[in-house]
């Protein structure tokens, strides 16, 4: 019987971990849990005998792969999987995947509950400003950018895009028009959209040169990856441009500075909460656990990160 193992340090909701159950057991095989592990040795115990892994942020580094002897296949449930170790993964013969598309709408929904609560003075009492008419830029139009230019659309907003991966097609097919180069989205829209994966190409990416070309009252939202953005840098443009705001799910490495300078100009999250809703948990929790069967009934990769 194939041993299925859920190991997150953040758990899975129990309705999540209850459909989990189900399409495993269903499949014939064995589910196993580590929830709320407080020590790497608890998870290098746990994938001893496990075939097939799924994870949230817990990271798959070459220590835990080397002690998972039997494994065959791990998945991300999520879109990003940087905390996967892909060149293990491909040393260990072991597929790795993520679950993309599950969580999207529900990142796309924080997007504008942090711009609504930015540009509305956080709720202060003091006169803020409105989303209609004004134009947005989505760098990355994958799933989550789908979703943002979606509900952009219903506040009235211009949506603009630019994805050197997706065609011009697609986008003006979904009412968002396609920009040529991301130095043309950074100096046509007010408030941009991050969505980029973090690589060795966009990673510090976001740079002063990008974000001093926006337009007056601009507004940059990262509900992507610290990495992306060059820090010291957007601390220049804050310091430079009073009318600059960062809100963002991820809080930067000079966060504490960023809050002591411009109180009133900055939004994070406490945790990275993109994904942290009850229907992005268990569509991405039965994602992975239907992809695991796929792959092991059909030989079905079609999620593959790792080649």
């Amino acid at each position: 019987m194939k041993k299925v193992l859920v190991a997150t340090e953040k758990p899975f909701s129990q309705v999540a971990v209850d459909e989990i159950r189900i399409i495993v057991e269903e499949a014939g095989y064995k589910l196993e849990l580590l929830e709320k592990y407080t020590s790497e040795a608890e998870l290098l115990d746990a994938v001893a005998h496990a075939e097939a892994l799924i994870v949230r942020s817990d990271k798959v580094t070459s220590k835990v792969l080397e002690a998972a002897k039997d494994l065959k296949i791990v998945v991300r449930a999520g879109a990003g999987y940087d905390n996967l170790d892909l060149d293990a993964c491909n040393e260990k013969g072991v597929v790795a995947m993520n679950t993309p598309g599950q969580n999207s709408n529900a990142v796309a929904e924080l997007v504008f509950g942090m711009m609504i609560y930015g540009i509305r003075k956080q709720f202060s009492g003091a006169s803020g400003t409105e989303l209609r008419g004004k134009s947005l830029g989505i760098h990355a139009y994958g799933n989550v950018g789908y979703y943002v230019g979606k509900i952009a659309e219903g506040f009235g907003m211009k949506v603009y895009g630019y994805d050197p991966y997706v065609g011009a097609d697609r986008m003006q097919a979904h009412g968002v028009e396609p920009l040529s180069s991301v130095e043309e989205l950074y100096r046509t829209c007010e408030f941009v959209s991050l969505h980029i994966p973090a690589n060795d190409i966009t990673k510090n990416s976001i740079n002063k040169a990008l974000l001093s070309m926006m337009p007056q009252g601009a507004v940059l939202i990262n509900t992507a990856r610290k990495e992306v953005i060059a820090e010291d840098e957007l601390l220049e443009v804050m310091e430079e441009r009073p009318d600059f705001m960062y809100l963002s799910d991820i809080a930067p490495s000079n966060a504490q500075v960023i809050a002591e300078k411009f109180p009133d100009r900055f939004f994070f999250t406490p945790k990275k909460m993109g994904a942290q809703t009850e229907e992005a948990n268990v569509n991405a929790g039965m994602a992975a656990a239907r992809q695991i069967v796929s792959y092991f009934l059909t030989g079905d990769e079609t999620h593959r990160v790792n080649r």
